[in-house]
Parts: structure tokens; sequence; C-alpha cells
């Protein structure tokens, strides 16, 4: 159920009410998955990001796994905003609504899918057709995987990274990566391999992502220096992230995005539970105070950069 916006959305162990950090700029979830959770409805994640002060959410949507009929995707993704409102018009939440008519998606094949990609022609029509549709703002996540869920070798996802690169290119559209890189002698393959990719393919003139960024400055470094974004999410935020932390310290300003991969990894203080959008608010706040403790960042500018910086991206503003 959708609380009102004067009662708290977030509670932990023994129903402790956990209030969401005040906003000092609009928010933005540049990556934040609706097809995939357990408890909340698509809509009511929608509505609860919006009544903590998210004003762009990007779901990212994979004809290989999510889609398997365009027609009915784009007729459920239209019903999600429309529930939203009604939920949002029932808690009085006016100003919320903004975030309606920010609400995109991105479409590609993740790594675990790029044989299909690659091999069956109507995940490619799918994924072309989705990248038609207006309310589609890039290409993604796809990218390289030698995490220890992947079953598809570096030989089989190549060929649909560079595909995807390609057709990005060609419509003028961002792309959001997904790079997870392995241990021990895989520690940095897949990053390195998608290095060498980019350079090779180039970088879309409209800008790269590397979406749910957990690595330090020096796997970081050469991608920034490329000219691509690094997206930060709830891994930042735990205890044991200093290196995240540090790269988030790194990384030049206009090239910060904020986002939640919901539902994976929730943020501090909410870690275990199911991620949802608007625990962006959370991931946003500690990035802007580690930079201001670390820095002396001003939180305003952290917050002010985070905003801009994800409407230029996708070319919003």
């Amino acid at each position: 159920m959708l609380q009102t916006a004067r009662e708290p959305l977030f509670r932990v162990k023994k129903n402790r009410s956990v209030e969401a950090p005040a906003p000092l700029a609009p928010l933005a979830d540049t990556h934040g998955h609706l097809t995939a959770f357990r408890k909340l409805s698509p809509a009511e994640a929608v509505a609860r990001a919006a009544l903590v002060g998210v004003r762009l959410l990007v779901v990212p949507v994979d004809p290989a796994d999510d889609v398997s009929d365009v027609p009915e995707f784009l007729a459920w993704f239209s019903r999600v905003r429309d529930d939203a409102a009604a939920l949002l018009k029932g808690a009085e939440a006016t100003e919320a609504c903004a975030l309606l008519d920010e609400l995109h998606f991105v479409a590609g094949v993740h790594p675990y899918g790029a044989r299909k990609l690659m091999e069956d022609v109507g995940v490619l029509r799918r994924l072309e057709s989705l990248l038609e549709d207006p309310r589609c703002v890039g290409v993604g996540e796809f990218g390289l995987d030698v995490g220890p869920w992947s079953e598809l070798g570096l030989e089989e996802q190549v060929p649909a990274l560079r595909l995807q690169l390609r057709m990005a290119h060609e419509r003028a559209m961002p792309v959001e990566l997904h790079v997870r890189d392995g241990e021990g002698p895989l520690a940095t393959v897949a990053h390195d391999r998608s290095l060498e990719v980019l350079r090779e393919e180039g970088v879309p003139a409209a800008g790269c992502d590397l979406h749910c960024f957990t690595s330090g400055p020096e796997v970081m470094t050469p991608f920034v220096e490329l000219g691509c974004r690094i997206a930060f999410g709830g891994a930042s935020t735990f205890g044991r992230s200093e290196d995240i932390r540090a790269a988030a310290l790194t990384c030049p300003e206009h090239l910060l995005l904020s986002e939640t991969d919901s539902p994976y990894m929730a943020p501090v203080p909410l870690r275990g539970r199911e991620c949802e959008p608007a625990m962006v608010a959370f991931t946003v706040e500690n990035l802007a105070r580690v930079r201001e403790e670390s820095a002396g960042v001003p939180r305003q500018r952290t917050y002010d950069a985070l905003w801009h910086n994800a409407l230029a991206f996708f070319g919003l503003e």
C-alpha cells in the first residue's frame, strides 16, 4: 500500500521507520528495473519514488528476457504510469506527479542473453522495435560479464557488445554498459576487454555510462579518459566499499550519475531489503556527504550535478 507524503515509506527491523533524506535537488535513478520485484508492484515503486523526490526514472528492459511481445510491453509500461498516477492522486501528491512525465526506458540485451541476440532474429527485431519508441532514451544494459552466474564465455559476449554499440552509433543514442569482473585471474578481465572494444568501436557520441560501478579508481580512470560516465548505486554506501567511494571522489563531477539497479543492492540503512527506485535518495545523500567530507564539495553541488548530468546524458535538458 502507498502511504501519503506525510508518512514514512521505509521500515526496517522491529518496524522502525526510516526517513528518506530530504533532497536538495530533483533526484534521478538512471537505472532501475521494474520487471523483477518480489513484493512491490511496478506502479507502487514508481509512486514511492515520486514521493521522495525522484523526478527521472530510466527503466532497463531486455528483449531476450523481459520482453517477448513489444506491443504488450509498451501497453504494460503505459499502465504502470497510469496506475502510479492514480496512486499519487490518492495520496494527494500532485507535485510528485512530475516524475510521470520523465518515466523512460532503455533497451538492450544483457550479456547473459548474448547468444540469443546473435542467433535469434526475433530478439534482434524486438530490440530494434523497442529502440524506435519515443520513450526509449538509450541502448542498455549490455556488455561483458565473467562473474559467477555467467554461462557464456567472452568469445560469445563480445560480438553482442559490438553489435549493440554499433546500433547506438547508428541511432545517436547513449549506452548503459554492464561490466562484471570475476576473481583471481579474471579480476579485471571484463573491464579490460570492454575498454578494448570501446576503443575499437568508439564511444557513442551520445555517451556511455558504466552502470552500477563497483570497482576502484584504477579500473575507472581509463573509461573516464574516454569520456564515459560512471553510475554509482547502493553498493557505494556499504561499509567496506572504500574503493567505490574513492572512485566517486576521483570521478570528474560532470561524469557522475546516480542509480539504484533495483531490485538489487539496497543502500544503507536499508541493506538487505528489496531495493526500489525511491532508495536512490539514500545513495545520493551518501555521495554528497562523502564528497563534502573528503573533498570539501558542497552537498548542494553534488545534488545539482547528479540531476543535470542525468538529463544531459539522456538528452532530456
